[in-house]
Protein backbone atom coordinates (compact mmCIF):
# COMPACT_ATOMS: atom_id res chain seq x y z
CA UNK A 1 0.00 0.00 0.00
CA UNK A 2 1.09 3.42 -0.88
CA UNK A 3 1.55 6.12 0.96
CA UNK A 4 -0.71 9.43 0.24
CA UNK A 5 -0.68 13.06 1.17
CA UNK A 6 -4.93 12.92 1.57
CA UNK A 7 -6.83 10.45 3.47
CA UNK A 8 -9.06 7.89 1.35
CA UNK A 9 -11.31 6.49 3.88
CA UNK A 10 -14.28 8.96 5.30
CA UNK A 11 -12.92 8.07 8.66
CA UNK A 12 -9.65 9.71 7.62
CA UNK A 13 -11.16 12.95 6.49
CA UNK A 14 -12.72 12.90 9.56
CA UNK A 15 -9.44 12.49 11.63
CA UNK A 16 -8.15 15.15 9.57
CA UNK A 17 -10.80 17.80 10.36
CA UNK A 18 -10.80 17.26 13.76
CA UNK A 19 -7.02 18.23 14.31
CA UNK A 20 -8.03 21.28 11.73
CA UNK A 21 -10.73 22.15 14.11
CA UNK A 22 -7.83 21.36 17.10
CA UNK A 23 -5.32 23.61 15.66
CA UNK A 24 -7.70 26.41 14.75
CA UNK A 25 -9.13 26.90 18.24
CA UNK A 26 -5.52 26.38 20.24
CA UNK A 27 -4.53 29.42 17.95
CA UNK A 28 -7.84 31.41 18.36
CA UNK A 29 -8.55 30.24 22.41
CA UNK A 30 -5.28 32.25 23.85
CA UNK A 31 -5.69 35.06 21.13
CA UNK A 32 -9.64 35.31 22.13
CA UNK A 33 -9.27 35.13 26.04
CA UNK A 34 -6.21 37.68 25.85
CA UNK A 35 -8.45 40.25 24.57
CA UNK A 36 -10.56 40.26 27.23
CA UNK A 37 -13.56 39.92 25.14
CA UNK A 38 -14.73 36.49 25.34
CA UNK A 39 -17.14 35.61 28.27
CA UNK A 40 -16.23 32.98 31.09
CA UNK A 41 -19.08 30.52 29.55
CA UNK A 42 -17.65 31.17 26.11
CA UNK A 43 -14.30 30.12 27.09
CA UNK A 44 -15.24 26.85 28.45
CA UNK A 45 -17.39 25.94 25.92
CA UNK A 46 -14.40 26.51 23.35
CA UNK A 47 -12.04 24.79 25.51
CA UNK A 48 -14.25 21.80 25.60
CA UNK A 49 -14.41 21.96 21.71
CA UNK A 50 -10.46 22.46 22.00
CA UNK A 51 -10.38 18.89 24.13
CA UNK A 52 -13.31 17.05 22.33
CA UNK A 53 -11.97 17.67 18.78
CA UNK A 54 -8.64 16.81 19.69
CA UNK A 55 -9.18 13.27 21.23
CA UNK A 56 -11.74 12.81 18.36
CA UNK A 57 -8.83 13.43 15.88
CA UNK A 58 -6.64 10.77 18.03
CA UNK A 59 -9.76 8.29 18.09
CA UNK A 60 -10.95 8.73 14.67
CA UNK A 61 -7.03 8.07 13.39
CA UNK A 62 -6.11 5.35 15.03
CA UNK A 63 -9.61 3.66 13.78
CA UNK A 64 -8.55 4.47 10.45
CA UNK A 65 -5.23 4.16 10.14
CA UNK A 66 -5.70 0.28 12.06
CA UNK A 67 -9.03 -0.40 11.00
CA UNK A 68 -9.41 0.68 7.46
CA UNK A 69 -5.53 0.42 6.73
CA UNK A 70 -5.39 4.56 5.86
CA UNK A 71 -1.81 5.48 5.06
CA UNK A 72 -2.04 9.04 4.65
CA UNK A 73 0.60 11.90 5.90
CA UNK A 74 -1.96 14.25 7.48
CA UNK A 75 -3.99 11.13 8.95
CA UNK A 76 -0.62 10.58 10.78
CA UNK A 77 -0.31 14.30 11.65
CA UNK A 78 -4.17 14.24 13.03
CA UNK A 79 -3.45 11.05 15.50
CA UNK A 80 0.08 13.21 16.45
CA UNK A 81 -2.21 15.99 17.36
CA UNK A 82 -4.42 13.86 19.12
CA UNK A 83 -1.70 12.58 21.03
CA UNK A 84 -0.77 16.03 22.26
CA UNK A 85 -4.49 16.86 23.02
CA UNK A 86 -4.71 13.82 25.22
CA UNK A 87 -1.68 14.72 26.90
CA UNK A 88 -3.36 18.16 27.77
CA UNK A 89 -6.48 16.63 29.22
CA UNK A 90 -4.65 14.29 31.66
CA UNK A 91 -2.39 17.37 32.02
CA UNK A 92 -5.28 19.16 33.33
CA UNK A 93 -6.91 16.06 35.84
CA UNK A 94 -3.37 15.14 36.87
CA UNK A 95 -2.02 18.63 38.41
CA UNK A 96 -4.95 20.99 38.71
CA UNK A 97 -4.42 24.06 38.80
Amino acid sequence: MRISILPKTSVGRWSVSLAAVFILLSILLPVLTRLGGVSPLVGLILGVAFGISGIGALVTGLISIIGNKERSILVFVAVIAGLFALIFFLGEFLYPH
